[in-house]
């Protein structure tokens, strides 16, 4: 499978000599996949035995109610890893994964990642390191998420998220990752508000935008 170079920058795999990768990619029962946008790559009812790993392009983790009404629980970049949870548990799905652009995808035997190797095997005990590692950035990431949400107004879950975005950006110019639907489902409010808000913080001087690119006037400014 010619996906080395791919997953020479992945997380996952970092630290595992390239030589190595064919076998282990063997082991794990690796299987590649290629995905439209808007194409879903897991369905909330599935019973998965097998996590995502993100080659290149986007997936959003999605969960929909009765309804329809959906919401963005999380996002997985080139690299990062998705399903994990449910893979390591054998589990039903409670949400849906969609390709947010074009997609490509390896899926990987979660119960072969975490079994071992029939031999000493330090490639495969790294790759476990390299899961857990993961799995605890994941957890971190649903903490921050669930920071925003747990402000009372769309205003305030806002500035928390975007202060968030700025301070990993290590600017107060930036791009986020969402379109504004997205935003609003990934911060579980409605577009129009969101919008509203939005304007309204741009007539107050805060901040500025165009399309997915922000600028927080008022924090530039404290910094300086």
């Amino acid at each position: 499978m010619e996906i080395q170079k791919e997953l020479a920058e992945s997380p996952l795999f970092r630290g595992i000599p390239a030589e190595e990768l064919p076998g282990l990619l063997d082991h794990v029962g690796a299987v590649r996949r290629q995905a439209a946008r808007g194409e879903l790559l897991l369905h909330r009812g599935d019973r998965v035995e097998r996590m995502g790993l993100v080659l290149s392009g986007e997936v959003h983790i999605v969960k929909e109610d009765f309804w329809g009404d959906r919401t963005i629980l999380g996002l997985a970049g080139q690299g990062d890893v998705f399903a994990e949870s449910y893979a390591c548990l054998g589990g039903v799905l409670e949400v849906s994964v969609l390709a947010a652009v074009e997609t490509q995808v390896i899926f990987l035997d979660a119960d072969r990642m975490m079994g071992g190797c029939m031999r000493a095997c330090s490639c495969h005990a790294r790759l476990a390191r390299n899961l857990m590692t993961l799995l605890a950035g994941k957890n971190l990431a649903l903490t921050r998420k669930i920071g925003h949400m747990a402000r009372r107004t769309t205003r305030e879950k806002l500035l928390s998220y975007l202060s968030a975005q700025a301070q990993r950006a290590g600017s107060a110019v930036f791009d986020i990752p969402l379109d504004r639907q997205q935003l609003a489902d990934y911060l579980a409010v409605d577009r129009s508000a969101m919008s509203a808000a939005l304007g309204k913080l741009r007539d107050e001087g805060v901040l500025t935008f165009r399309k997915n690119h922000f600028h927080l006037l008022r924090v530039l400014e404290q910094a300086e």
